[in-house]
């Protein structure tokens, strides 16, 4: 892994104040940061979403 893929980048985030609350009780439910959920949310979006593309494809392929 390259030195600038271990870094994480800073990404100004704007929320209404509902959703924010929202997010707030999610993340102390488990015990994390509102920045480490907000992250792990991300992350699993994402996760889902490849392997949705592969399944559309028919194939085991990595995006």
């Amino acid at each position: 892994m390259k030195e600038t893929d271990k870094t994480k980048k800073q990404v100004p985030l704007r929320l209404s104040p509902s959703l924010y609350a929202d997010l707030m009780q999610w993340a102390e439910e488990d015990f994390r940061s509102l920045n480490g959920q907000i992250e792990y949310l991300l992350t699993e979006a994402v996760r889902k979403r490849k392997g949705k593309k592969r399944e559309d494809r028919g194939d085991d392929t990595p995006i």
